[in-house]
């Protein structure tokens, strides 16, 4: 999901329509599934408050129960210190008394004087074992314990101690001896969806039916519907926090670089790459558009004497696409920068940005990459330290030889795309390289032509397991060949007006690339559909929640 400009591939129009229509389906089915949950949810609710007893009474009530609400209101400040993670409950703490909050995962009464309560934040889990003992736990704490509602907040004291058998199920192997536990907030008694479900992997659904066991499989429509639900899941924990990572690491390079980070406006007249694939609106009276690109904005950034600058912002783009990796607005990462000779400048930086980008990620996220990967399970991406660089006519090459007929002068399909990276990877040994110099004709009004053969141009896209992930380029500096192109593009020259003069105050070459976040992390990750990788997603069927 690059912020270049996309054409789309040939192959791709069949794929929208199926989807499409399989989508309408989908979508109409889960409208009543959710109407019929509803009225379940309600019908629990309803009955817990009818069922709802107060505490027996009970010397050790002060020991538990549902904190009350004017409690809660910032009433007394907390030393913070006092707390403990869960994810750092370990055995140099055994004997300890702690203190940790978090959602009541499961619960499970052992007779009327056990009770197990799993506790989980952030992706860790514990065991904490609620058992009656004089003076500390009444029988009714444990009775209030095996009976919270699953995913209720809590807050737990008690001692850490380490069981003689290994702990099954959870990510800490030591428990915690509860002595008070109270509820900060209950959740409803029925879930749209269980955690244990949307948690499952494949693997695990297809094993359980060839024993002759049906598990719970919950589909993507059902998960983005409840995305708060979804976003719990150990998976879904690991893949927004690799995310986060790749933002930082994108970041920190860049300025490590003498780059300034940018930041540009999606509201704009006309539109910022050409063609139809916009939103349009109405601003005071005038015709508007979200931004496709922050594409004309980061070139008048270089005209003004920044030099170096890149982007991290939304990215809009109205495309009926129904496919596994485009969506109609995502988070674009952009670069932009001064070239002194060659627009190879420009692919060195993407290729020591993206190796050290990937290199930190497989060394600081490691557990993330084990979260993510126990349910979608996926090899780690190959590359090499020097990212291989292929001219587009070596590519069609390669493809010919294969038995692959490419037009020489036109743009790869999404199957020639992947037939090509199973090929790179045959002959290279990596999943990602850059292929350059591309034909003019497939590339965006603003791109620099070859100076020895105009057919070609100074541009490339950077490929992971065969998807496109970045487009980049040398672009037009010059007024007059830049108005040149954009009218054979069939752009309105007068909606761009302010980009192109940019240019006759004197501009130094420049060039740049742009990728998309969500693509990214979904083909470093070996997922199969960006929804996974985009925190709420905005396709052609969703804009909610």
């Amino acid at each position: 999901m690059s912020s270049e400009s996309e054409i789309p591939k040939p192959d791709q129009e069949g794929e929208d329509e199926s989807s499409k229509s399989a989508s309408k389906k989908a979508a109409k089915k889960e409208a009543a599934k959710q109407e019929k949950l509803r009225r379940r949810q309600e019908a629990a609710l309803a009955a817990a408050a009818a069922s709802s007893l107060s505490i027996e009474e009970d010397p050790l009530a002060a020991n538990y129960g549902n904190i009350p609400l004017q409690d809660l209101q910032s009433k007394v400040e907390a030393d913070l210190k006092a707390w403990t993670q869960v994810g750092n409950l370990t055995h140099e703490l055994t004997e300890k008394e702690v203190l940790i909050r978090g959602r009541a995962q499961t619960t499970r009464a052992v007779g009327k004087n056990m009770a197990f309560v799993v506790v989980r934040a952030k992706g860790f889990t514990v065991q904490c074992v609620v058992t009656a003992r004089p003076d500390v736990v009444s029988k009714q704490m444990v009775k209030f314990a095996a009976g919270l509602s699953r995913e209720s907040i809590v807050d737990i004291h008690g001692v850490v101690s380490v069981p003689s058998i290994a702990i099954k199920g959870t990510t800490q192997q030591v428990e915690i001896q509860v002595s008070k536990l109270y509820c900060v907030d209950k959740a409803m008694p029925t879930l749209p969806i269980n955690i244990e479900d949307a948690s499952r992997s494949e693997k695990e659904i297809e094993e359980a039916l060839e024993a002759g066991e049906q598990l719970v499989r919950v589909n993507q429509d059902t998960r983005l519907n409840y995305r708060v639900l979804d976003f719990r899941t150990s998976a879904n924990q690991g893949i927004f926090r690799i995310q986060c990572q790749v933002c930082n690491i994108f970041r920190q390079f860049l300025l490590s670089e003498d780059f300034v980070e940018i930041h540009t406006p999606k509201l704009i007249a006309g539109s910022s790459e050409g063609g139809s694939a916009v939103f349009k609106l109405d601003y005071k009276g005038q015709a508007a558009c979200l931004a496709q690109s922050p594409q004309l904005h980061k070139q008048m950034a270089i005209c003004g004497d920044f030099g170096r600058v890149f982007e991290i912002g939304p990215v809009f783009r109205a495309e009926d696409s129904y496919t596994h990796r485009h969506l109609c607005e995502f988070t674009g990462l952009d670069v932009e920068m001064e070239i002194k000779q060659h627009y190879t400048e420009v692919m060195d930086i993407v290729d020591h940005l993206f190796v050290t980008m990937f290199d930190h990620l497989n060394k600081k996220c490691s557990k993330d990459l084990e979260a993510v990967g126990r349910q979608y399970p996926f090899e780690p991406l190959k590359y090499l330290p020097k990212t291989l660089r292929l001219k587009f006519e070596e590519g069609v090459q390669m493809l010919k030889e294969a038995g692959v007929e490419i037009d020489p002068y036109g743009d790869l399909n999404t199957e020639s795309e992947r037939k090509l990276g199973q090929l790179v990877l045959e002959k290279y040994g990596t999943e990602f390289y850059i292929l350059h110099r591309y034909p003019l004709a497939v590339r965006p009004f603003y791109t620099m032509p070859c100076y020895d053969d105009p057919k070609y141009s100074n541009s490339f896209d950077v490929f992971i397991r065969g998807e496109e992930i970045i487009s980049g380029a040398q672009r037009v500096h010059v007024p007059e060949l830049l108005v040149e192109r954009a009218q054979a593009c069939g752009i309105d020259v007068s909606t761009i007006s302010t980009y192109t003069d940019s240019f006759r105050y004197g501009a130094p070459p420049h060039g740049g690339f742009g990728a998309g976040l969500e693509r990214v992390v979904m083909l470093f990750c070996g997922l199969n559909n960006i929804r996974k990788t985009s925190l709420f997603p905005r396709d052609p069927l969703r804009i909610a929640p």
